[in-house]
Order: C-alpha cells, then structure tokens, then sequence
C-alpha cells in the first residue's frame, strides 16, 4: 500500500511537471502613433511637419506570473515623473505592476522630449509648452494603454523562440576619440562633416544586432531588435521623423507582414559619424544598413519550443549616485532667472528634477527578461556601450541583449575611466551621475544574469 501510494505520489508529480511544461505562453502586441501635433515643441524646435510618424509600440508577456509589457517610443527620451507614469498606465491597462513594465525611447531627435517633472517646475515659472507638451504626451500614454488593454483579448499562443544576430556594416562608431594624453580629443557626433575624424578608426562597438522573436508553430508572431547607436543622421529640421532605426523597422514589417519592435541597445557613446557626414541622402544608406542587418538576422534565427515557465522577469531597484556639479541653489537660481535663455532655464530644471529625485532616496529599477535562452536587460539613460559588452561577458553561454533610453532622467552614464577622459557626454551640460554610476549598475547586472 505504502509502495502504491509512493508510486500515485510520483505519477501526480509528472503529470503536474508536465502540465506546466505544456502551459502556452501568450503574447499580446500594440501600436499607436505618437507624432505630435503641428507646434508642438520637439526637442530641439517645434513642430512644422511630418516626414515619417512616429510611433509607440510593444508587447505584453502572459505566463505564469503577472503579464509583462514591453514598449519602445520614438521619442528623444521619457524622464523622471513621466517614465514612473507612463510605466503605471501599461501595467494598469495590462493587469500587472508597475515594476513589471520597461517603456524605452529610441532616441531620435526629431522628436517630443517628455519630462512631467521638469515640465512642472518651468510650468511654475510660467514656462509652458516651449520646451515640453505634457498634455499631448498624456494623451500618447492613454492612447498606448487603451491599446495594451484591447490587446489582451487577442494574444496568442508561442510555441517556439527564435533567436538570430548578424553584424550591422558601417553604422555603429565611437564618438570618443582619445588624444595621445589619454584625454578625449574629438567627439565623432552622429554626423561629422570633418574628414579627417571620420577617417579614424571604428573605436569600441557592439557591431551586432540581436533579434528575438516569438512564433506560433511556423507563423511569427512579433520580431523584438536591439542595436546600439545613436540614431541620428541629420536634424533641427522641425519634421518629426523616425530616422533611420525606425525606416529600418518599418520596413522590415512592411516586407515580413510581422510586428516589429525596436530597441535602442546601450549607445551613449556610439553613433553614425565615421559614415555619415550629415548629407541628407545618407539617411536612407543608413536605414537600407540596419534592415539589412535585421533580414540577416531574421536568416540566421534558429528556434526553439517555448512555454510559460520559460518566462522570466526580475527587477533590482538602485540608488544612482548623483553628479557632484549638481548644486540645488544654483539650479534654482538659473530657473528662476527671467532673463536666462529658455534652453538654460529648461535644462535647470532636468538637473533639479533629478537631484530632489536623488536626494529624495528614490530609486531606478534594473530590469531582466527571461525568454529561454535569451536574457534582456532594460537599463536607464544614454547608457555607453560598454556596459552592453561586459553584460554579454558576463553570461557568454546565453543569448543577452540590452535596451538602453528607460529612464531618462540621468542623462548620459559613462564609465568610471570615462570620466576623467572628458568629452561630451561625460561632461557636466550631459551626464547627472558620478562615476561611481559603473559600480552600481555592474552590481545590479551581476545579479540579473546569475546562473
């Protein structure tokens, strides 16, 4: 009796392992357009016109746990009380929590820049609608939620993960080209009219753009890419646009017929300037490159059966240590400073939105999504791409990409060495944290990708 008892023990454990195994994991997508209305203030002029709408698009994950949901906007940067907001109405819509929910910009600059907090305090000052459109940006957020909940009802099942990469040609470049003395002595921008330092060398890079996508049998459902550039060819032209990235993305969906989701990986510090010299013409060269890399990619996917409990999501709260030029009573005095420039008073008031958010002890969180095999993670700010190779160092066993621009807040995040090296982006006008950035967040990916 003991012995049959044992066995009836063992059988249930099976059955139930192999229920579980055989649980579907379903994914749901979403899409709605995110062009601002004529006049509306991008991020460096207002709004005279549209070459390519903008768009704000996603998934939603449901497994075993809480559903996850995963947005990508073609927007400069969402920051601060925006990004927590935005983050709260995905996962409202979506029946989870907030810190179930990565909302990434792709970083165009053509495009809105959205910060409630800031917004707020040169509100009080009288500033409005220069700088940001809050309430169009709102209307973005309640557009992409009713789209979250609407597509709930229509998920479907995935059978199979499909993992595949290929090298993106004459795209990605680093923007810091150090002197003799060890000290940046050029910034490559993302476009470089001088010869001279268009010609120097590639410099660090993650040539490799990494493609997940998710099937149902042999129909693909969704295809989700991650590159690591910045994403400008030209701009100041008042047509919002999704430059390059997004032609790429739009037209890989236009050919394939499958929702395409792009990510900005970690490229803070890498843009296009060795191959673009700012021609206009160059937009489309440089779009024609990245899908070619994403139809590379989509070839070189191999699949594999999926389920439920191969779904995955942690998260790690952090504390970023704020940059040590960040004085409040200065940065109040600028904003309160009627006869400061509009940009000066503005950029007062994303430092003091961030350092009253430091100084308040709250937190960024670190993200990582499980899919199999593949590990994502979602970090803030305009992450340097070095912190994308020493994630993939960290677990070359698994497939690991990375999407940068969550949290805008911070700005640029540098290295440690970074820091004293100089140049833009680690310069006081771009980064808020201290170099000791690097140490936190390492931290914070070691525990993500543990065995």
């Amino acid at each position: 009796m003991l012995r049959y008892l044992g066995l009836l023990v063992v059988s249930l454990a099976v059955v139930q392992s192999e229920s579980r195994a055989e649980t579907p994991l379903k994914v749901a997508t979403f899409a709605v357009d995110a062009t601002p209305p004529i006049g509306s203030p991008m991020a460096y002029d207002p709004t005279k016109g549209v070459v390519h709408p903008l768009s704000c698009r996603g998934i939603v994950l449901i497994g075993e746990g809480r559903p996850i949901v995963l947005c990508a906007i073609d927007w400069i940067g969402v920051a601060n009380d925006a990004h927590a907001e935005f983050r709260e109405a995905l996962a409202k819509a979506a029946g989870t929590t907030a810190d179930r929910v990565g909302v990434h910009a792709l970083h165009q600059h053509d495009a809105p820049h959205c910060d409630f907090s800031a917004d707020r305090l040169l509100s009080a000052q009288g500033i409005e609608r220069k700088v940001y459109d809050s309430t169009f940006a709102r209307e973005v957020i309640a557009r992409a939620a009713t789209a979250v909940a609407e597509a709930l009802s229509k998920a479907r099942p995935v059978t199979h993960l499909g993992l595949g990469q290929a090298e993106v040609e004459k795209v990605a470049s680093n923007r810091r080209i150090l002197g003799p003395d060890g000290k940046v002595q050029y910034v490559r921008y993302t476009a470089c009219p001088d010869p001279k330092i268009r010609a120097m060398p590639v410099g660090t890079i993650d040539p490799m753009l990494k493609m997940i996508s998710l099937w149902d049998g042999e129909t693909p459902v969704v295809a989700l890419t991650y590159y690591a550039t910045h994403p400008q060819s030209y701009y100041r032209t008042g047509l919002a646009n999704a430059d390059f990235p997004g032609m790429a993305r739009d037209r890989r969906q236009e050919e394939t017929g499958v929702p395409h989701i792009h990510f900005d990986g970690a490229g803070g510090n890498i843009g296009a300037g060795k191959w673009n010299d700012g021609s206009h013409e160059n937009r489309q060269v440089l779009a024609d490159r990245v899908a070619d890399g994403m139809a590379r990619a989509w070839k070189a996917t191999t699949k594999a059966p999926i389920s439920a409990s191969d779904l995955g999501w942690e998260s790690v709260p952090v504390k970023l240590p704020p940059a040590p030029h960040l004085d409040e009573a200065k940065l109040i005095a600028t904003l309160q400073n009627e006869a400061a420039k509009v940009t000066e008073r503005a950029g007062a008031a994303n430092d003091l939105a961030w350092l009253r958010r430091c100084k308040s002890g709250d937190t960024i969180d670190i993200d990582c999504l499980h899919l199999g095999k593949a590990r994502v993670l979602l970090m803030p700010g305009e992450l340097f791409v070095e912190y994308q190779l020493a994630a993939q160092a960290m677990r070359p066993d698994l497939f690991v990409a990375m999407a940068a621009y969550g949290d805008y807040g911070p700005g640029y995040i540098g290295t440690a060495v970074a820091y004293p090296e100089g140049g833009y982006e680690t310069s006081p006008a771009a980064s808020l944290v201290a170099p000791g950035v690097e140490a936190v967040l390492t931290e914070a990916m070691k525990h993500l990708l543990r065995d």
